[in-house]
């Protein structure tokens, strides 16, 4: 593999005054226009809580399997809770992967008949009740990530010359945020594939991730290869989804990635941040300067796999091929006109 194109950007920049903060912009403009990831320093985010993230996220993983299962997936509607090795596919494949899903944690809401199917997603998490520390952590972690986010949305919307809140309004009144605590075991020698998490791309709109240290595994297929992402202690490394690159008709580009499962005798631990609107919301097309709009490529569709303006419709759809075991328990009718749509 060729030396990685992931660009490193530093938010703290933000806040050095309006030179520094013009310079941030236009790095995250060319960094998600030309490759669609990046590594992110100067967040913030303590050394404090990035260590406890890490030993809480181990600390489940190491309980008995009759405890992580307490909290299985199967027993969600809403597709929250743990998922053994297996339990989630990408591409139709297995992906050699461990993990809990969380998402806003809300009432689930009673629907009827002409609501839209994708507000069955909203409902409550399920929390181990053999580590009730689990639960703090990640809500202080989602209220840290919350912020930069916002900071990052802002700030592409500056880059491009949008106003701001066409952006950060449909994020104002219950943003949907999914975030996923995965362990990927070391892969037997013997196995016929290392498939951590297949080739795709992110269905929403900004994806923060944190890896433990020195892990790596994550790849960017950029320019018709696949480039290593370099791990950096405490770093985070960002990317943007389908939705921000429906709302910049392809100016900003979703990228293709994967992960590469550890080898045998070894594990990784990473914490993706899935920062979304809400689940009724469609998403605007920005309103861009017109040397962006001139240069914007149009959306990269993939027929077995649209992208919609409505960020619920993206996530339903989501769901449904990552989970098809739990939509055939709790969702069967959905799961049905996926798979129809999918044979179209």
């Amino acid at each position: 593999m060729s030396a990685t194109p992931i660009p490193v950007l530093d938010l703290s920049l933000l806040d050095q005054g309006p030179a520094a903060a013009e310079q941030f912009r236009d790095e995250l403009r060319r960094a998600t226009h030309e490759v669609g990831f990046f590594t992110l320093v100067g967040h913030g985010i303590p050394d404090d809580l990035q260590a406890r993230l890490l030993s809480t996220s181990r600390a489940f993983f190491a309980l008995p399997d009759e405890q992580k299962l307490e909290i299985e997936n199967l027993k969600s509607p809403y597709f929250r809770g743990y998922a053994r090795v297996g339990g989630e596919l990408t591409q139709g494949k297995v992906d050699w992967r461990e993990q809990i899903d969380i998402g806003p944690g809300r009432e689930a809401r009673e629907l009827g008949p002409d609501d839209p199917a994708y507000l069955r997603l909203d409902g409550p998490n399920q929390w181990p009740s053999a580590l009730p520390e689990l639960r703090p952590v990640i809500e202080e972690w989602r209220e840290r990530l919350e912020v930069i986010g916002l900071r990052l949305l802002a700030a592409w919307a500056e880059a491009l010359g949008s106003d701001p809140a066409q952006l950060l309004d449909i994020f104002a009144d219950e943003p949907s945020i999914h975030i996923k605590i995965a362990r990927y075991p070391g892969v037997p020698a013997d196995a016929s594939s290392r498939q951590g998490v297949g080739r795709h791309k992110d269905a929403g709109v900004l994806t923060l991730l944190w890896i433990e240290p020195d892990a790596g595994g994550l790849q960017v297929e950029y320019q018709g290869e696949w480039h290593d992402v370099p791990p950096q202690d405490g770093a985070l490394i960002v990317n943007i989804g389908e939705l921000l690159e429906w709302a910049t008709d392809g100016y900003l580009r979703a990228t293709v990635h994967r992960v590469i499962a550890p080898a045998e005798g070894s594990e990784r631990i990473s914490v993706p941040f899935f920062f979304n609107p809400r689940l009724d919301a469609v998403v605007p097309r920005l309103n861009m300067a017109p040397e962006y709009s001139a240069a914007a490529r149009g959306i990269e569709q993939d027929p077995s796999n649209v992208i919609h303006g409505s960020y619920g419709e993206n996530q339903l759809k989501s769901r449904l091929r990552a989970h098809p075991d739990v939509a055939e328990i709790h969702h069967p009718d959905l799961l049905a006109d996926a798979l129809a749509a999918q044979a179209r």
